[in-house]
């Protein structure tokens, strides 16, 4: 199932998507219009079913759209929001990435890919290739592993990651 949903963040109209079953199995959002973010979603279930997760399209209501919201504005923290995951197409390795993140790098905060390499005993390489698969931003803050030498990559725009460091007080890039 889906569910889609405008909200407005920092005077931004942000569109929320999620894909969910049991729990939620995916996560997207636009800061360009619904149709950016529909476009998006079918992206994210077209790689949800390559790794084998049954992804439907029907669109109905949940309150998995509210808890994104929630952590966007930093009413809940990353961390509490785990168990609304699936992990379900993981691999291993992703799924320690993505726990490991969202339990040490709090909202605010930065890390680098290098830093949590380390942390992880793995090459910044491999971090930076999960960060990109991250099928739920907003929750596991990938946007919050920056490059050594600058804001780094993110999909789908680079500026998305620039809004998200601002709403969370980061101000090196955004200022």
């Amino acid at each position: 199932m889906m569910d889609v949903r405008a909200f407005s963040v920092n005077g931004r109209e942000v569109w929320i998507g999620v894909l969910y079953g049991e729990r939620i199995d995916g996560i997207t959002y636009s800061l360009d219009g619904r149709e950016f973010l529909m476009e998006r979603l079918a992206l994210l279930a077209e790689f949800l079913r390559r790794r084998g997760v049954e992804v439907g399209l029907e669109m109905r209501d949940s309150p998995y759209l509210e808890l994104v919201r929630d952590v966007l504005l930093g009413r809940i923290e990353n961390r509490a929001a785990l168990g609304a995951l699936s992990f379900n197409g993981l691999t291993p390795f992703e799924r320690k990435v993505y726990e490991v993140l969202t339990k040490k790098v709090t909202r605010g905060e930065v890390v680098s890919y290098g830093a949590l390499a380390r942390t992880l005993g793995t090459s910044p390489r491999a971090v930076g290739g999960a960060m990109k698969r991250n099928p739920y931003p907003i929750l596991v803050p990938c946007h919050r592993v920056v490059a050594g030498d600058g804001i780094g990559n993110y999909t789908p725009k680079v500026e998305y990651k620039m809004f998200l460091l601002e709403i969370e007080g980061v101000k090196k890039w955004t200022g």
